[in-house]
């Protein structure tokens, strides 16, 4: 079995444990020095969406449910270029190398047409980012083939929950956690600059928004108590607000549906799916389910998010 080979390269270095017996962890990603931090969240229940008080809140927001949500892991910090650059540099990447041909096929972005770093280079833990809601999903593909742990992108609920921490945001106090318009210079910067939330968490607001798996729908919140799944033809959504937005909008609640306008300088005909060469702004981050799903629910996930 080729994954077998692939997953006894991974290391693995585990922290104390909480979070309902789950233990926050340092994931080494094979063949590279480069590590990234899984955080413990602890299961819960929250009030998902926003009420007319709240900052970001848009009228098709409400109303508040009260949603139970079980304990998962959530990176610490948004994916980093340190990390991304392995999988859409192939040079980067050294053997053991991700299946090409298969079900379990990873492929990786074209080459990106611009510089998507607005000039501060890609090392020293700066986000990643003006990648599609796709290419996020399809580097966590190539993460579990390297690593052999399924990792991926969380519903809106999962980051809401993650965000929030069990506190209400102050906006008084939103400068010592996020980058913003009022404080950013008009650029991202370095993970973890500024406060952790009550998680341990770094710029789940500001700094880039963050993709999601659910797709946009004004009624959402209204609809389901669970992760809102609606047709893929409708918006991908990005969440926590980003270094050119105003405070409003910088919020646990707030959320947008992805723009074609995003990527209208792309030259390409059809346009990348992998690329938005207008959205510095966009990001992600990713997190691992407790437990496990088995292999088939894993290859199903992605052949349902990446075909």
């Amino acid at each position: 079995m080729k994954f077998i080979a692939i997953f006894c390269f991974s290391l693995l270095i585990f922290y104390p444990l909480n979070a309902q017996n789950l233990s926050s962890y340092k994931q080494i990603i094979s063949g590279s020095t480069v590590s990234f931090d899984m955080v413990a969240v602890p299961a819960g229940e929250f009030l998902f969406g926003s009420s007319a008080n709240d900052a970001g809140h848009k009228a098709d927001e409400g109303p508040q449910k009260k949603v139970k949500i079980n304990a998962f892991w959530v990176g610490k910090t948004e994916v980093t270029y340190d990390e991304y650059q392995l999988f859409f540099e192939e040079a980067r990447d050294p053997e053991p190398k991700p299946a090409k041909t298969g079900p379990d096929a990873v492929t990786r972005p074209s080459p990106p047409y611009i510089d998507f770093t607005l000039g501060m280079g890609k090392v020293g833990g700066f986000p990643a980012n003006s990648m599609q809601q796709y290419s996020a999903i399809m580097y966590c593909k190539w993460l579990y083939a390297k690593t052999g742990i399924f990792y991926r992108i969380p519903t809106e609920v999962e980051w809401e929950y993650a965000c929030k921490a069990g506190q209400k945001m102050v906006t008084e106090l939103l400068d010592d956690y996020a980058w913003h318009a009022k404080n950013s210079q008009e650029k991202y910067h370095p993970v973890g600059l500024k406060k952790p939330n009550a998680f341990g968490l770094y710029d789940m607001l500001g700094n880039v928004s963050e993709w999601v798996l659910d797709h946009y729908d004004p009624d959402g919140y209204k609809k389901s108590e669970s992760p809102v799944f609606i047709d893929q033809y409708a918006d991908a959504i990005v969440r926590g607000g980003n270094f050119q937005d105003e405070k409003i909008l910088v919020s646990p609640t707030a959320r947008f549906a992805a723009d074609p306008v995003w990527n209208r300088r792309d030259p390409q005909i059809p346009k990348s799916v992998w690329w938005n060469a207008d959205a510095p702004f966009v990001g992600f981050r990713i997190i691992r389910p407790n437990p496990q799903p088995s292999t088939q629910e894993i290859r199903t996930f992605f052949e349902k998010y990446l075909n």
